[in-house]
């Protein structure tokens, strides 16, 4: 009886832990929120933290003037374009890697692995002025060709997770498909990458809200007069002077979220799932 009272005393302290910790987390979202509700004196003013009211409530406004004052459209679209292409081509790239370095066991897989873990922990500083030249050289400074340097950046994560996930999987499964007739694509497609559903999904969500959210790498390699995501986009309500626009700005910002958000929370049981399989197994 004792034990259990003592284990209630520890659920009840880490829940009220956690419940004060999830206000803290959602508290900046629910400001910005209702700031993008109000006029733009009521947010630079000492009322910025108040909630709207009759005087500093305009609705739908600043989302509005954000979505036609700067193309807002346009850079979902961009970002759009660049997030779905960059994170099927991860996906599909890094399982098939995954894929070879668990089932052949030679030098060149293990390097490979080792290269992909190592490339995790490489900053971005350190090669952000030699992969802009490098873009410009082999046309990937535009939305539709980003995909292919993501791809780099993306697949230590994405074949570090696939590759604990792979250890798991039987290898009786792939000789029994190889028996029926099928050849090593078949045995790929049909049989593993099934098996990889939720690995898949758990990268696929990390993945997404990092090329989604990012900031640098296309400041850095598009050409920002043509094109502009939807964090390069929001930047843009920085005027000259130091003046800034943060009603529209705070409205983009929640447009941008929202997506991330429904994928998150349509996606969730696969999270933890996905990456204790693919970080502990094996």
């Amino acid at each position: 009886m004792g034990a259990t009272k003592k284990d209630r005393r520890i659920n009840t302290v880490l829940s009220v832990l956690f419940t004060i910790l999830c206000i803290a987390w959602l508290y900046p979202v629910f400001m910005i929120l209702m700031n993008s509700l109000k006029t733009e004196r009521a947010i630079t003013t000492s009322h910025a933290f108040d909630l709207p009211n009759a005087e500093t409530f305009v609705g739908l406004k600043n989302y509005i003037y954000g979505i036609q004052e700067m193309d807002f459209l346009s850079s979902f679209w961009y970002s759009l374009v660049i997030t779905v292409s960059s994170v099927a081509l991860i996906l599909l790239c890094c399982s098939m890697c995954a894929w070879y370095i668990t089932r052949v066991q030679n030098t060149l897989s293990k390097g490979m692995y080792y290269l992909c873990v190592f490339s995790m922990i490489v900053p971005f500083q350190m090669v952000m002025f030699t992969l802009a030249k490098t873009a410009d050289t082999l046309k990937l400074n535009n939305p539709y060709n980003i995909c292919i340097i993501y791809l780099g950046f993306g697949a230590g994560l994405a074949v570090f997770m696939f590759t604990g996930f792979m250890k798991s999987v039987p290898m009786e499964i792939e000789e029994a498909a190889m028996i029926d007739g099928c050849n090593p694509i078949q045995i790929f497609f049909k049989v593993v990458f099934p098996i990889l559903k939720p690995t898949m999904i758990s990268t696929a969500i990390l993945e997404t809200m990092w090329v989604w959210n990012d900031y640098l790498l296309p400041t850095l390699v598009l050409d920002i007069k043509k094109y502009r995501t939807i964090p390069m986009a929001i930047q843009y309500f920085r005027g000259g002077y130091g003046r800034v626009e943060l009603a529209p700005m705070m409205a983009c910002i929640i447009i941008a979220i929202i997506p991330i958000i429904i994928l998150y929370m349509t996606c969730q049981k696969y999270i933890i799932e996905g990456v204790v399989a693919g970080a502990v197994k094996g």
